[in-house]
């Protein structure tokens, strides 16, 4: 263990939370920065036709290129918020920034499917900072009482990033080339680094710990590994061999990345944070949340263009109430406002109520036309705008406010955990009750194409798109049963835990916080009381 007097030579003061005068406009550049984050993750699928075309690229390159940002951003989310901890996060943001931009410009300016992908990489590099940092800057420069307002708009985000990543992307592509899609990025990366450096405050948790390079290492094995067969499934089988083994890799890194963590005297995640009724209440109910939103829209993606017959431009524009409903609520502060009355517990049971009767509105009412979705997904926006920026609260104030990079990177890891589940589990009772229900003549197809491709007549194209729509409405009421259940479990751990922690034993993070600058003031003290005596002698 490094002595008090090493630990407090090493550190940098860290800025309690308050309200720091510039907060909202570093609150604005914050977004802004995310957004870009955000976009990147859905923006280049409507290119798929031009890439292919002006680059010769095979299906395989197709999905790397879309994959290979999400697969490096994923595995690197706990590293990126251990270093911004141990480093500085205003640096480690405007790091992010700087790889960004230029990562951005050789994806812009790539010649091949191979240097495309290189540069997409390099991409989720500096994205794994952005994702990380911003969440914990906000929770440096918001006090409490703003604080949840802050956070719904961090998150209020995500959901814009989603609705507008292909109406972006499409109105580039009608005038410009395939590279308009990451040049964008570069005035947004160019002022948001000015703006960074300006504005945002630098804030670090206590040096002098040895980085945890084995615990970074296993991390992104397990991540990585368990993301890619989340990615690879609906493709390549969920039973082939490289999802198999992918998953196999993935979760042996995980385990063994747990077992170190608990091991070594400075772990890159503490596990004790498991121990704590708090964080799992939230971690619960934010895989749930991810998995309901992640589902849904693998689902109304589909039904919007397989069933109702959208193209990809107006199914965009279509799924925009979701996005909108989400944004206001949260930049109004109207969910920040209902927090004091109904608490944490009660903000993530009322969301996810709510999201999941707009998952069943969806399904019920609006299997044949917009008019019934449109309902569904306005709730859903409702439920959404409720219990996301909840539960993000909930987790980061569950950890120190010293290892807010580190809340950050599980807050992001559990996004990525819980879009890839509701995917896989809600694309698999898809196929199932899809397969079940084809004609005779369409039986054994793998897809709503290949089975329309068999048809003969009518009737039997008529019975195929009849069991296409089944299936989704019955993956849709499985989503809204998982999403209710998991809020209701999510909102009873979290109720217990606020009755029962302190009877317990489990440390606030408020009460870890002061012990950690007890400590700092403790080393200081010993520190000067030491240079006093060597200036005596001297």
């Amino acid at each position: 263990m490094p002595s008090p007097v090493a630990s407090a030579a090493a550190t940098t003061t860290l800025h309690p939370p308050g309200r720091h005068a510039a907060r909202w406009l570093i609150l604005a550049v914050i977004c802004v920065a995310q957004l870009t984050v955000v976009l990147d993750n859905t923006v280049l699928n409507v290119a798929i036709p031009s890439l292919t075309e002006e680059m010769g690229a095979t299906t395989a390159d197709v999905q790397w290129m879309i994959n290979a940002y999400s697969l490096v951003q994923s595995g690197l989310l706990l590293t990126a918020g251990n270093s911004a901890d141990r480093y500085g996060r205003k640096k480690m943001l405007a790091v992010g920034l700087v790889l960004f931009g230029l990562a951005s410009l050789g994806a812009a300016l790539a010649q091949s499917p191979g240097q495309l992908i290189a540069a997409r990489a390099g991409m989720g590099v500096g994205g794994a900072l952005l994702v990380t940092t911003t969440l914990a800057v906000v929770m440096q420069i918001f006090d409490d009482e703003e604080r949840p307002k802050a956070i719904g708009i961090w998150s209020s985000v995500n959901s814009l990033g989603f609705a507008a990543g292909p109406l972006i992307g499409g109105s580039l592509l009608d005038h410009f080339w395939w590279g308009s899609l990451f040049l964008v990025n570069l005035p947004v990366a160019v002022i948001a680094v000015a703006a960074v450096v300006t504005l945002v405050p630098e804030s670090k948790s206590r040096g002098g710990e040895r980085p945890d390079l084995l615990g970074a290492l296993l991390s992104m094995i397990g991540m990585g590994g368990v993301v890619f067969a989340i990615i690879s499934g609906p493709h390549a089988g969920w039973f082939s061999g490289q999802v198999l083994i992918s998953a196999a890799i993935g979760i042996a890194g995980l385990a063994l990345f747990a077992g170190w963590e608990l091991h070594t005297p400075h772990p890159m995640l503490d596990m004790h944070f498991f121990r704590n009724r708090r964080f799992i209440g939230a971690v619960s109910g934010g895989i749930l949340v991810a998995f309901g939103m992640g589902g849904s829209m693998f689902l109304l993606t589909q039904h919007l263009q397989l069933v109702l017959g959208y193209g990809p431009l107006d199914a965009g524009l279509r799924m925009a109430p979701l996005a909108v409903t989400v944004i206001l609520i949260n930049f109004t502060g109207l969910g920040a406002r209902l927090m004091p009355k109904f608490g944490t517990p009660g903000m993530i049971i009322t969301g996810m109520s709510l999201l999941a009767a707009g998952l069943a509105a969806i399904s019920l009412l609006g299997g044949h036309s917009y008019g019934g979705m449109l309902t569904g997904l306005i709730v859903m926006g409702l439920g959404v705008a409720l219990a996301m920026p909840t539960m993000a609260n909930a987790i980061m104030s569950a950890i120190p406010p010293a290892k807010a990079g580190v809340g950050a990177g599980v807050n992001g890891t559990l996004m990525e955990f819980g879009q890839g589940l509701g995917v896989a589990v809600l694309g698999a009772v898809l196929n199932s009750r899809f397969t079940a229900l084809l004609p005779l003549a369409a039986a054994g197809a793998g897809s709503l194409s290949a089975a329309l491709a068999r048809t003969h007549s009518t009737a039997e194209r008529t019975a195929v798109q009849d069991a296409f729509a089944s299936g989704i409405g019955t993956s849709q009421l499985v989503g809204a049963a998982a999403v209710f259940l998991g809020g209701l479990l999510a909102a009873v751990l979290l109720r217990r835990a606020e009755r029962t922690g302190h009877e317990q034993g489990e440390p606030a993070p408020e009460a870890l916080e002061a012990r950690e600058a007890q400590e700092t003031q403790e080393a200081q003290g010993a520190q000067q009381t030491q240079g006093a005596h060597g200036a005596q002698v001297g």
